[in-house]
């Protein structure tokens, strides 16, 4: 029975919801219709098909907020988060005249007392289970998740919001199913620094996590695995950084919407490519930067021609620029339509990589610190000139600006009101980085500011354009080999009397039964949780430690996923008032009246 993923995140909350709901149901020999929420929408798209559920006798999906025509001789499965509204409807549906036979009702997480008590006074003859499963995050990739509440950033950064405690005890919430889902109870750690957020966070989600595994003996005990809790402000640089690998560049320079890529195809017409698990060709070459991609989209063009037995004489060179065209013409089959897709979102990269191409250059300079030369940065401000002159856009000229200031630690309000003036940009996109605890004014800034020592990877770069390493990677390698610091990184619940063994030697005392996820890799896990964004960049190093290490799976995780304009207008949102305000327990914004 095929999933979306052969393995990782998807497949462990396919199990879990066909361990419950697809087998609860099939005691049932009828057809039944599912209704899911928006957020049980997203979850379940992510990890089947509709062909699967037919399979498992669900003969229709119905949005659980729309109008709905009875069936009263069908059974109905509800599936959906335990939200005021989602019970609402659900009461809706058997308070007056039924509209189905009977119902299964599954929760994502658990269900407040009062809303459960409002449920079965109205619903309780109609409902043949009631279960809470404890999945409430989105398992987007094989090692990647999010809360799906970007609304967040606001909530827990912005000086006007007033929701900051309830939004940490939901992201708390859905990390623990997260856990739950993994079946870890791992030791918690958090990022020590001048802001509390995270270490807010640790303490609720260690509390939570003790709670939910208290019930169960033999799970109660720690697991071999860490979950390591960081705020957005610790790498203010990778977010904003022009990345050259394929995923970060496409999202941040193509308009990607829902993970929905739209070109024009020969013909004229409008043509969609999902970019997603699916389409092996597009976790082939997520991770690798765009030259390679250009050279692996030649190769597969040669071999579509072998195969199509069209190689002509002097056909052996071809340029990215004209594959598109010709790939169009053999026939359309699954993996030609991918190579098609592809084509043409390397095309479409490439040409936006010329544009950019200087301001790169100037971008690894100002992030690491040192030219490709390796000597240091001497002056920074005559690195970023040429930019402010030359006609980039808004953005990219905030982009360096911020590169500048993260360089020197901060500047003076004099140097930054100059910078603003020439740029004609708006204060906040500056200064509101202060609220994430990154320094942006300084009374006296160095040029050569102490910081953080960093892993030396001059050999791993190949590229001059692509020499920034984001920190989380630095991270994720240093909790793996055991070499994190106990005072920067604390443990939420005291210095543990055991050792993790994150490099992989597990002593059998520790070991414990593998489960889904960690059937074909005997090591541990280690969970990462970015509070406030992680980028694309950032997914792309949990696969590369992951990879390297093979012993400890990492999975890297936060309350949204950002690219570089999303998030600096982030930014620029939180001095403004309260106008709009999120709402965590519906999952959609509302207007203060």
């Amino acid at each position: 029975m095929s999933i979306c993923a052969n393995d990782g995140l998807k497949r462990a909350v396919w199990k879990r919801l066909k361990d419950t709901i697809i087998t609860d149901c099939k005691q049932s020999s009828s057809w039944k219709i599912l209704m899911l929420d928006p957020f049980t929408t997203k979850l379940l798209s992510l990890c089947c098909k509709m062909s699967l559920l037919i399979s498992e006798r669900i003969t229709i999906v119905e949005d659980l907020h729309k109008n709905r025509e009875p069936a009263p001789g069908l059974e109905a499965i509800y599936f959906m988060s335990p939200t005021t509204r989602s019970v609402g409807a659900l009461i809706d549906d058997f308070k007056v005249k039924p509209k189905y036979k009977a119902s299964y009702v599954y929760f994502t997480d658990y269900c407040p007392d009062d809303l459960f008590k409002h449920m079965k006074l109205y619903c309780a003859k109609f409902i043949r289970v009631c279960k809470e499963i404890n999945i409430s995050f989105l398992p987007l990739e094989a090692q990647v998740f999010t809360c799906d509440i970007p609304g967040a950033f606001q909530s827990i950064y912005s000086l006007h919001n007033q929701h900051k405690q309830k939004t940490l005890e939901t992201v708390a919430d859905q990390i623990v199913t997260l856990c739950a889902t993994l079946d870890e109870h791992p030791v918690v750690r958090y990022k020590n620094s001048n802001m509390e957020n995270a270490k807010q966070l640790a303490e609720i989600v260690d509390n939570k996590l003790t709670r939910n595994f208290e019930s169960d003996d033999k799970k109660k005990g720690k697991t071999q695995a860490q979950l390591l809790i960081v705020e957005r402000g610790f790498d203010p640089i990778s977010p904003i950084l022009h990345e050259l690998t394929y995923q970060a560049m496409a999202y941040d320079l193509i308009p990607i919407q829902n993970n929905t890529y739209k070109y024009m195809a020969e013909v004229g017409s409008v043509k969609e490519a999902l970019l997603n698990e699916e389409d092996s060709l597009w976790v082939k070459l997520r991770h690798m930067h765009i030259a390679e991609v250009s050279k692996e989209m030649s190769k597969l063009w040669k071999e579509v021609q072998v195969s199509a037995k069209s190689i002509q004489p002097g056909d052996a060179k071809i340029p990215i620029s004209g594959l598109s065209r010709m790939v169009e013409k053999l026939a359309s089959r699954k993996e030609v339509s991918q190579i098609t897709d592809h084509v043409h979102l390397t095309e479409d990269c490439v040409n936006h990589f010329h544009d950019v191409e200087k301001l790169c250059k100037v971008e690894q300079d100002l992030a690491v610190g040192l030219d490709v030369y390796g000597a240091k940065v001497k002056d920074p401000m005559r690195r970023i000139l040429p930019v402010l002159l030359h006609p980039y856009s808004t953005y990219d000229k905030i982009r360096a600006v911020l590169l500048y200031i993260f360089n020197c630690n901060g500047t003076t309000e004099e140097n930054l009101r100059k910078l603003i003036q020439h740029v004609k940009i708006d204060r906040d996109f500056i200064l509101n980085w202060k609220q994430l605890g990154v320094p942006i004014i300084s009374s006296s800034p160095s040029l050569s500011p102490h910081k953080p020592t960093r892993r030396d990877r001059s050999r791993e770069h190949i590229y001059d354009l692509s020499r920034w390493t984001p920190v989380i990677k630095d991270i994720m390698e240093d909790a793996v080999e055991n070499k994190l610091d106990a005072k920067t990184w604390p443990h939420q619940s005291g210095c543990p009397s055991m050792a993790w063994y994150g490099s992989g030697a597990v002593s059998a005392r520790l070991k414990h039964k593998a489960s889904i996820q960690d059937e074909r890799r005997g090591g541990s896990r280690l969970i990462i949780f970015i509070l406030g964004g992680m980028c694309y960049s950032e997914m792309r190093c949990a696969y590369q430690v992951t990879k390297k290490v093979k012993s400890c799976e990492v999975i890297i995780g936060s309350t949204h996923i950002v690219t570089p304009i999303s998030f600096l207008e982030d930014i620029q949102a939180l001095s403004k008032g309260p106008s709009e305000t999120y709402n965590i327990e519906e999952g959609e914004k509302e207007t203060q009246l």
